[in-house]
C-alpha cells in the first residue's frame, strides 16, 4: 500500500497535471508553475514531512518526488511550447495579408515646378562649389535693410513695400540678410547661395505675387573682380538655359557697387532675368571685414520668373492655386 506521503505525491501530480492542461494563458502558467514548484509551492511543502521518515524509506520516496517534479515540469513545458506556438499563429493570422487582393492606389506625387527650379539652380551652385544657407523669414530691420547699406532715410527702401509687423520686425523682401547672418559668424573665403521665400506688398497681377522665392548667391575672398562675378553668371545661366545670348546692363543697388542687371535672349527678345554686382565697402565694414583686404559679388534671381521661362508659363499665380490640371504636367 502506498504510504500516506507517496499518496500525496500522487494526488498532487495528478492535481497539477490537470490544471496545467487546462490552462490557456501564459501568465496562468507561470502562476501555476510558481504554485506547485515554487520555493514556498506545494511539493516543497508535501516534501517537508521527509524529515520524519524511516531512512530506508526516503530513498524511495526521494524517487517518487523526482517523478512528480519531471512530470510537472514536462506538462509546464509541453503547455508553455502549445501556448506560445498559438500565441504566434494567431498573429499571424492577424496580419496574413491576402496578396491576391489588389493593392490601394495612390497617385504619385510630382515635385513642384518651383521646388524642381530651387533644387535645378542649386545643384548648380554646388557644383561650382557653393554652400548652402539659411536663415529667419521674419528679420529685424537690420539685417534686412541697414547691415544692406540701407539706412531708414535711404530713397531705396521706397522700391521693397515691406511688411512690417506690431513689434518692429518684417518679412524679409529678400534672401540677403542670409548673407550678412552668414559672414558674421564666419571668415572668408566665402561661397554661399540663400534660397528661400520673401514677402513684398506687391500687386498681384500676372508677374507679381505677395509671397516669392528668391535665390541669391555671394562669395568673398581676396582679389575678386567684376570678371569673376561675369563669369560665374555665365556659367550658371549656360548651365540653367543652355546656350543663350547673355549681356550686363548698368543699373543700381544700394548693397553693391558696381551693379548690373543681366538680360538673356529669350524667343527672339531679351529677358531681365537676374541682378548682380561687386558688395558694397559699407557692407564689409558692417560684418566686420576689412574692405581693403577682402572684395566680393553677389547676385540674386527669382525662382517663378525663371521656372516661368523654362516652363513657359504665362501667369505666376498658376504656381499657388493648387490645380492639379496645371501641376500634373511637371
Amino acid at each position: 500500500m502506498l504510504s500516506d506521503l507517496e499518496q500525496q505525491l500522487a494526488d498532487l501530480k495528478q492535481a497539477a497535471v490537470e490544471a496545467i492542461a487546462a490552462c490557456e494563458d501564459l501568465q496562468k502558467l507561470e502562476e501555476l508553475r510558481i504554485a506547485y514548484l515554487g520555493k514556498k509551492g506545494q511539493l516543497p511543502k508535501v516534501l517537508g514531512g521527509m524529515g520524519k521518515l524511516d531512512p530506508s524509506d526516503r530513498p524511495r520516496i526521494g524517487a517518487v518526488a523526482n517523478e512528480v517534479k519531471s512530470a510537472i515540469s514536462t506538462a509546464l513545458d509541453d503547455t508553455k511550447s502549445a501556448l506560445q506556438h498559438a500565441q504566434i499563429q494567431a498573429k499571424l493570422e492577424a496580419e496574413t495579408l491576402d496578396v491576391t487582393m489588389p493593392g490601394v492606389y495612390r497617385p504619385q506625387g510630382r515635385t513642384h515646378p518651383l521646388n524642381s527650379t530651387f533644387d535645378r539652380a542649386i545643384d548648380i551652385f554646388v557644383g561650382l562649389g557653393y554652400t548652402v544657407a539659411a536663415g529667419p523669414e521674419m528679420e529685424t530691420d537690420y539685417y534686412n535693410f541697414e547691415a544692406l547699406n540701407t539706412p531708414p532715410d535711404h530713397p531705396a527702401r521706397d522700391m521693397q513695400d515691406t511688411f512690417y509687423l506690431p513689434d518692429g520686425n518684417l518679412l524679409r523682401t529678400h534672401t540677403s540678410s542670409v548673407q550678412i547672418r552668414y559672414m558674421e559668424k564666419n571668415d572668408p573665403p566665402i561661397r554661399i547661395v540663400a534660397p528661400g521665400r520673401c514677402y513684398r506688398r506687391d500687386t498681384v497681377d500676372a508677374t507679381h505675387a505677395a509671397v516669392f522665392h528668391q535665390m541669391e548667391l555671394l562669395a568673398v575672398d581676396e582679389g575678386l573682380t567684376f570678371t569673376d562675378l561675369k563669369g560665374t553668371v555665365k556659367e550658371f545661366l549656360t548651365q540653367m538655359f543652355g546656350e543663350v545670348d547673355i549681356r550686363f546692363r548698368a543699373s543700381y543697388f544700394p548693397f553693391t557697387e558696381p551693379s548690373a542687371e543681366v538680360d538673356v535672349q529669350w524667343n527672339g527678345k531679351w529677358l531681365e532675368v537676374l541682378g548682380c554686382g561687386m558688395v558694397d565697402p559699407n557692407v564689409l565694414k558692417a560684418v566686420g571685414y576689412d574692405p581693403e583686404v577682402y572684395t566680393g559679388f553677389a547676385a540674386g534671381f527669382g525662382i517663378e520668373r525663371f521656372a516661368m521661362v523654362l516652363h513657359q508659363i504665362d501667369d505666376i499665380r498658376r504656381f499657388y492655386s493648387s490645380d492639379l490640371r496645371f501641376l500634373r504636367q511637371f
